[in-house]
């Protein structure tokens, strides 16, 4: 009898004991949450002050939970009620609440939209650790390319290969005259007569003709030297701050005219000023493994580039500090003084299009002059081009006038008055 009793009450610990160890996993569980989830909440709502490992307008938030468990003995609890109203939990007289409220001068926001499960799976983001994946983060391989065949020894080629065949031709040579020994036969020597100058200049019709390809052949290089004076195509200068219009204007499709916003209303199209970078970079001091993979094609390291964005406008990572320093850019599309060309009747009157004339600027890596910018070459355009006259209202008279004038639908900008001198010189 008091086997089946303690049979029993041992059967009935271990029942209990297994329902306790399955309420405890299944809290653990619910409270543990879903980094993906929470990689999601946290880019959209901690991102813009926060980041994993490194110090922003907020501190670092990895293993935030931890840490706070350790040094400051709070739980998750206080994390609620901190991320959901933390004004209220200063007020409230908390002691850590205030020892950390004036670590920026900007004050958190209160979500209190966000729910538990939301608080819990943004904690599961910032404690998961991803494996390492190859070829990411700081322990990307480099991949040395193996050398090609270089010039050396194509010239080392080259050079060996003409001498074979001088060497062939001396012992030609040599067979010829053993072969004429053999046979008897006289190998004359070079007589002597007329130098070949004098010849050549007592025949005056070739020295005539000679004198005319000579002079037609220096005047067309003289004119094509003259030609390229100012002309700067190609033109390609390294910049004091790496910019790349690839990954900018191409990869996450920046409209030009957010950057040189007074293209639009200006006679130029204006160089951004600093703040403007700042809009994004102020919260975006890195760049992915994978685009970081990308510069070193390049030889440039994006983050070095970012952190000189920083220097330059005096920005800590938290806030700025006023120790600014200007930016020397260099200018890339020069026109001579004499020439007048405004951005605004281009871009919004005539809606051109930005790689009308600086070509693919969504495809470099380095800004160039894609366009010669010559006289000819805007003429040209200017022949080629059609006037955008639906809805405005300023050509419907004069697009009357002269569609009548030329017989055509359409008027170009040269029709139009586009070839007047004092369009552009004035």
């Amino acid at each position: 009898m008091k086997h089946v009793i303690y049979r029993n009450l041992t059967s009935n610990i271990l029942r209990l004991g297994l329902i306790l160890l399955l309420t405890f996993s299944t809290t653990v569980l619910a409270q543990d949450g879903d980094p993906a989830k929470g990689k999601t909440l946290f880019n959209t709502h901690c991102a813009a002050c926060h980041k994993l490992d490194k110090a922003m307008t907020g501190p670092a938030l990895r293993n935030v939970e931890a840490r706070l468990s350790e040094d400051e003995g709070l739980d998750r609890d206080w994390l609620y009620a901190w991320i959901k109203n933390n004004s209220a939990l200063i007020n409230a007289g908390d002691a850590y609440a205030n020892k950390i409220k004036d670590y920026d001068a900007s004050a958190m926001n209160s979500f209190s939209f966000l729910s538990n499960e939301d608080i819990d799976n943004v904690l599961a983001y910032t404690a998961f650790v991803p494996e390492p994946t190859p070829g990411g983060g700081d322990d990307t391989p480099i991949v040395v390319p193996e050398p090609g065949i270089s010039n050396e020894i194509i010239l080392g080629a080259l050079a060996l290969l003409f001498a074979l065949l001088a060497m062939a031709l001396v012992l030609v040579n040599r067979t010829l005259k053993r072969f004429a020994d053999a046979k008897g036969i006289a190998v004359a020597e070079s007589e002597k007569g007329i130098p070949i100058w004098k010849a050549f200049v007592q025949n005056q019709f070739l020295v005539l003709v000679t004198s005319i390809a000579l002079l037609l052949a220096s005047g067309y290089f003289v004119y094509g030297y003259f030609m390229q004076v100012g002309v700067d195509q190609g033109y390609e200068p390294v910049q004091p701050i790496h910019y790349s219009h690839r990954i900018h204007a191409g990869d996450n499709k920046i409209d030009c005219k957010y950057c040189h916003s007074s293209a639009r209303v200006s006679k130029t199209s204006g160089i951004p000023s600093l703040n403007v970078c700042m809009n994004c970079h102020k919260t975006i001091s890195e760049v992915a493994p994978e685009t970081l993979a990308e510069g070193q094609e390049y030889g440039v390291d994006y983050n070095a580039e970012i952190q000189k964005l920083y220097d330059a406008v005096g920005w800590d990572g938290r806030a700025y500090t006023g120790e600014t320093s200007p930016v020397k850019w260099i200018r890339i599309h020069n026109l001579p003084d004499f020439a007048y060309f405004n951005h605004s009747q281009h871009v919004s009157v005539a809606g051109i299009e930005c790689q009308t004339c600086h070509g693919p600027v969504e495809e470099m890596e380095i800004m160039y002059q894609h366009a010669p910018l010559t006289m000819g070459w805007c003429i040209n355009c200017h022949r080629e081009t059609n006037v955008k006259v639906k809805d405005n209202a300023y050509y419907t008279k004069i697009h009357e006038q002269l569609s009548k004038k030329y017989g055509v639908e359409q008027l170009t900008a040269a029709q139009m008055g586009g070839l007047e001198c004092g369009k552009c010189h004035y």
